[in-house]
C-alpha cells in the first residue's frame, strides 16, 4: 500500500464497503456528536466522511485536531444507512471508520476559514492565497481554467494550427500600454522588456514560412487595475495565419470560441449568429465597442427633434458644431420613480442628470407624454420621438447631448443600467459580435495623432488612404465582444515596409525610430512577407465569463492586488545594494 493513500477522498463508493483503506487529506470539518466524531476529510478530488467513536484508537488524536490539519487515516469502509446517504457527494453512500491516524502537517489557527462561504477581505485572501485556494468555489474556478486551456490547445491542433513558443525577454515595443523593463547586467544602461504580446514574433513566424501558429502566451503590461484586467500579466490564446483576409480569421476562430462556450457554458445558450458591427455603429447604438447584445436597447440620434425647439438646453447645444442628442429607449420604464432612479445614476456618473420623457395613460384613456422635456417640446416633436423609437404607453426615453466623445461612455453605462433595472437582459446566454472598421488613429488629449489600436495593422485602402486625413483612416482591425466584454482582439497585419513607415510617421515616429524599434520586422518584410493576420483571445477573461465571476482575480491562481502587489510573496521588493551595483543602477528617492 502507498505510504499515504490507497484511494483519494473522492473515489470510494458502496462497492468498496468492507475494504481496508488509507486516505490522506485536510480536515475540512469536525463534528462531535456526543462521543462520536464525524470528520470531513478533503483532498483535491473530493470529500470522504470519516467517523471515530471512543473505541477507535484514532479517537484521542482526532478530537484534538484543528481544521486544515493534514492527516493520514487508516480505516474500514462502511455503507451508510439509507437515511444518511448524501447524494451531493460521490462518496455519499459510504463512510470510513478510523482505526488509525497520523498527523502529517499540523495547522495553526486559520486567518480565514476554508469551510463555508464566508466573505473575507480581498487583502487577507491574497496574503494567504494558498489557503484561499482550498475553498471549493476557487478550486473549481482554477480547475475550470485548466480544462479550458487544454480544450483550446486540443481544438487549435485539430484546426490545423501548430504551437510555437516565443521569447519572454525582448525589446520594448509600443503596444498601447507601458512595458515592464528588465535591466541588462551584460549591457549596462540598456534594458530588455517583457513582451506586452508576442506580436512581432508571431508575424516573423509567418514571414519564416510557418502557416498557422498558436500559443497559450503570457503577456506583461504595466496597466492600471480593473475588475476584468490583471495589472501585471495575463495569458492569451495567440493566433496568426498566412494568406488570409479578415473573414478567414473569423471563420477559423468562431468554431473554437463558440465550441468552448458550448462545452463549458453550463447549459447557457450560445448564440451562433455573430454579427459584424462597424465601430462607429457600435458606439452610436451601444456607447461602447464591446456591447452586451443580451440587452435589446439601441440608442438613436434624435437631434432633429430638438433643433430650434422649445427645449432650450438642447436647442442651444445643437447650434455648436459636432454636437448631437442621443436617445436611450427604456421599454417598461414609464414612471417618474424609475426616471428619478436613472437621474440618480447619472449624477453618480458625474452628470447633472438625464432628460427624460415617459408615456402614460391619460384620464380620457389616450396615451400622453409626461416630464419637463415633453412640456417644453410640445405634442408633435414628442410624438415624433415616440414613433421613431417605437415606444408606447408604459415606456420612457432618456436623453444625453453634446459632443459624442464626451458622453458616449456614460450613455453606454446608462444603457446597461436601464437594461439591468428593467430586467431586459437575458442572463442565460452568451451573445457575440465582431466589432470591425476601427479607426486607425485617434487624437490624444494633447492634440497629437496616435494609434488607436494595434500599430501593426493594415490600413483599409493601403498607402493611398494614409495620404488623407489620418482620423478618417480605418484599419483592418477587429474585436470580438461577448456579454459586454472584449474577448478577442486582432487585425490583418501591415506587411509592406513603405506602408509601415508611413503609418508610423503619421503617429510621430520617424523612419529612423521605426528602424530602431522594429528593425527585425522591417528587415524581414524586405525579404518576402506573406499577407497575414490573426488575433488573441484573453483566457483569464474567458474563464471569468464561464465561471460567472465579476472579478478576474477569482480565476487566476496567484493574482496581484489592485495596487499590483503580491501580498503573499512580497513583490515588488527593494533590490539589494549588491544587485544595484551589479546592474549599475541607482534608485532615486520617491520625492526626488
Amino acid at each position: 500500500m502507498n505510504a499515504y493513500r490507497s484511494h483519494t477522498c473522492g473515489q470510494l463508493t458502496a462497492a468498496d464497503a468492507g475494504n481496508s483503506v488509507r486516505l490522506s487529506g485536510w480536515v475540512h470539518r469536525v463534528r462531535d456528536h456526543g462521543g462520536v466524531l464525524f470528520i470531513d476529510l478533503r483532498d483535491h478530488y473530493g470529500i470522504t466522511q470519516v467517523i471515530a467513536d471512543s473505541d477507535s484508537p484514532a479517537f484521542p488524536v482526532l478530537e484534538r485536531l484543528r481544521a486544515e490539519t493534514v492527516i493520514r487515516i487508516d480505516g474500514q469502509v462502511k455503507p451508510r444507512d439509507a437515511s444518511l446517504v448524501n447524494p451531493k457527494l460521490p462518496t455519499g453512500e459510504i463512510e470510513v471508520y478510523a482505526t488509525g491516524v497520523e498527523v502529517l502537517g499540523p495547522a495553526d489557527e486559520l486567518p480565514l476559514p476554508v469551510f463555508g462561504d464566508h466573505d473575507y477581505p480581498e487583502e487577507t485572501r491574497l496574503a494567504y492565497r494558498f489557503i484561499d485556494l482550498r475553498r471549493e468555489s476557487l478550486h473549481d474556478n482554477i480547475m475550470l481554467r485548466s480544462r479550458v486551456v487544454k480544450w483550446l490547445r486540443d481544438r487549435m491542433w485539430d484546426q490545423g494550427f501548430t504551437e510555437f513558443q516565443t521569447p519572454i525577454i525582448t525589446a520594448s515595443s509600443p503596444e498601447g500600454a507601458r512595458d515592464f523593463l528588465v535591466p541588462s547586467r551584460l549591457h549596462p544602461g540598456k534594458f530588455y522588456a517583457l513582451p506586452q504580446a508576442p506580436q512581432q514574433f508571431k508575424q516573423l513566424i509567418m514571414v519564416a514560412g510557418f502557416d498557422r501558429y498558436f500559443q497559450i502566451a503570457p503577456c506583461f503590461r504595466d496597466e492600471d487595475p480593473r475588475a476584468d484586467r490583471s495589472p501585471t500579466d495575463f495569458y492569451q490564446l495567440d493566433v496568426e495565419m498566412s494568406f488570409v483576409e479578415q473573414e478567414d480569421v473569423f471563420a477559423a476562430i468562431q468554431p473554437v470560441i463558440q465550441g468552448l462556450f458550448e462545452e463549458f457554458g453550463n447549459g447557457r445558450r450560445v448564440d451562433a449568429d455573430w454579427p459584424l458591427i462597424p465601430y462607429a455603429e457600435s458606439m452610436l447604438k451601444y456607447g461602447t465597442d464591446k456591447p452586451d447584445l443580451r440587452n435589446p436597447i439601441e440608442m438613436q440620434v434624435v437631434s432633429d427633434h430638438f433643433r430650434g425647439s422649445g427645449f432650450g438646453i438642447f436647442a442651444k447645444l445643437l447650434e455648436q458644431d459636432g454636437t448631437e442628442v442621443r436617445a436611450i429607449p427604456a421599454p417598461g420604464g414609464g414612471s417618474r420613480k424609475f426616471a428619478d432612479r436613472m437621474n440618480a445614476f447619472a449624477q453618480k456618473e458625474g452628470l447633472p442628470g438625464m432628460g427624460y420623457i415617459f408615456w402614460r395613460k391619460a384620464e380620457g384613456g389616450q396615451t400622453e407624454a409626461a416630464g419637463p422635456i415633453a412640456k417644453a417640446l410640445g405634442h408633435e416633436p414628442t410624438e415624433a420621438i415616440r414613433t421613431q423609437l417605437g415606444l408606447g404607453e408604459g415606456d420612457a426615453v432618456f436623453f444625453l447631448g453634446g459632443r459624442p466623445e464626451s458622453f458616449e461612455a456614460v450613455a453606454g453605462r446608462a444603457r446597461t443600467e436601464i437594461g439591468r433595472e428593467l430586467g431586459l437582459i437575458d442572463e442565460n446566454q452568451f451573445k457575440f459580435a465582431w466589432i470591425v472598421d476601427f479607426p486607425m488613429y485617434e487624437k490624444t488629449d494633447e492634440g497629437k495623432i496616435d494609434f488607436s489600436h494595434n500599430p501593426f495593422s493594415m490600413p483599409q485602402g493601403g498607402l493611398e488612404a494614409l495620404n488623407g486625413d489620418p482620423l478618417a483612416v480605418k484599419g483592418y482591425q477587429y474585436d470580438l465582444a461577448c456579454n459586454g466584454y472584449e474577448l478577442v482582439s486582432g487585425a490583418i497585419r501591415n506587411h509592406k515596409p513603405e506602408i509601415m513607415f508611413k503609418a508610423f510617421e503619421l503617429a510621430g515616429y520617424p523612419a529612423s525610430e521605426v528602424e530602431k524599434r522594429f528593425g527585425g520586422m522591417v528587415k524581414a518584410f524586405r525579404y518576402g512577407a506573406p499577407p497575414h493576420g490573426g488575433c488573441a483571445a484573453g483566457i483569464d477573461r474567458i474563464v471569468m465569463l464561464l465561471a460567472d465571476e465579476q472579478n478576474i482575480r477569482e480565476v487566476i491562481m496567484f493574482p496581484m492586488n489592485q495596487r499590483a502587489e503580491d501580498l503573499m510573496m512580497g513583490a515588488p521588493s527593494e533590490p539589494t545594494n549588491e544587485q544595484l551595483r551589479e546592474l549599475r543602477l541607482r534608485v532615486l528617492p520617491k520625492d526626488a
